[in-house]
């Protein structure tokens, strides 16, 4: 089959690599679309990953084409979204249900190979059965909703409450289609990219700024969510959590990223200063949310790439043109 491969931090190739045969309890799946986020230019930029090469892609949906011994539920031809998540069930943080905290975590598409190939092999306990008015190629966005959603659960959610957002990508956006949901009273979003801010816009935000200095909110806001990763966008989002407020880290940062805290201003202010990594119990919730509605993929969605291409999809997403892009394999 051909696969999308790392070969090593900074290479990518797409490859003839031998096609993967389920075990038991897996399932092979063709992938309809598979979604790129900043995750896999962690991995092309030599992060997260263990080891090279790695076939990336953990956002990813399509069809079973074949079934491992033990595979209940599931048959061939069936319409799924795959949780790239997988935690080893047995460690400290798994025992205490916390499986994103896994101290032996894996993922499908970071530590083995991902959904950027013709084929997938996928545990049948990952699986989410697509319902028949959600597509396999939309139901790639299922996997980033859940990690958007995931932050809400990190989040305390009180109506009327004021929504701060820096990052207009797909995930900023998932964000505030969530925050108007959760009862938000308004939703901001700043950004420095105004076709992103512009869809913003078009999905129903209260402002789109460069800065958010150009806000007016002299008390600051009940919560302040960062998705970007940027220090610059970090350092700034602290100093605009108002009193009793709370700040999510939801951005990925380098490894190396460094942001100066006022310790007394946490004091003083009660403010709370959270994180939420990943998907942990919220893909299935996801799924039934996508299905319902919560997202349209055509606003979503902007581009979509063949398999050979994928480099070209890496590098434009790098660039911040266009929202989420999904490779077709």
């Amino acid at each position: 089959m051909k696969a999308a491969v790392v070969v090593t931090p900074g290479t990518i190739a797409v490859e003839e690599v031998p096609d993967p045969a389920p075990g038991p309890g897996e399932v092979v799946v063709k992938p309809a679309a598979v979604g790129i986020c900043g995750t896999d230019l962690h991995i092309m930029d030599g992060e997260f990953a263990p080891a090279y090469p790695i076939i990336p892609g953990h956002e990813f949906a399509g069809e079973i084409v074949a079934i491992g011994p033990g595979v209940r539920d599931f048959r061939v031809g069936d319409q799924v979204a795959v949780d790239p998540s997988l935690y080893c069930g047995y460690c400290y943080y798994c025992k205490r249900a916390r499986g994103n905290q896994c101290e032996n975590w894996a993922a499908i598409g970071v530590t083995v190979a991902g959904g950027a190939a013709e084929f997938v092999v996928a545990p049948m306990a990952n699986l989410f059965a697509l319902p028949p008015e959600l597509a396999a190629g939309d139901a790639a966005l299922i996997e980033p909703l859940s990690c958007a959603m995931r932050g809400f659960d990190v989040l305390p959610r009180h109506m009327a409450s004021s929504y701060l957002i820096y990052g207009s990508g797909t995930m900023g956006l998932m964000m505030l289609e969530l925050a108007k949901r959760a009862g938000a009273e308004s939703v901001s979003v700043v950004d420095l990219n105004s076709e992103r801010l512009a869809t913003a816009s078009r999905l129903g935000c209260s402002a789109t700024v460069a800065s958010a200095d150009e806000l007016v909110a002299p008390r600051g806001f009940d919560v302040v969510i960062d998705c970007t990763g940027v220090e610059a966008a970090i350092k700034d989002g602290l100093s605009r959590v108002g009193r009793g407020g709370t700040f999510l880290q939801f951005g990925v940062a380098n490894y190396d990223a460094r942001v100066a805290i006022e310790p007394y201003e946490i004091y003083r202010r009660e403010i709370t200063i959270t994180g939420s990594m990943a998907v942990l119990h919220t893909f299935d919730r996801a799924g039934q949310m996508l299905a319902a509605g919560v997202l349209d993929p055509s606003i979503f969605v902007s581009h979509r790439f063949p398999l050979t291409s994928y480099s070209s999809a890496l590098e434009q997403f790098r660039a911040g043109v266009g929202r989420k892009i999904f490779i077709e394999p």
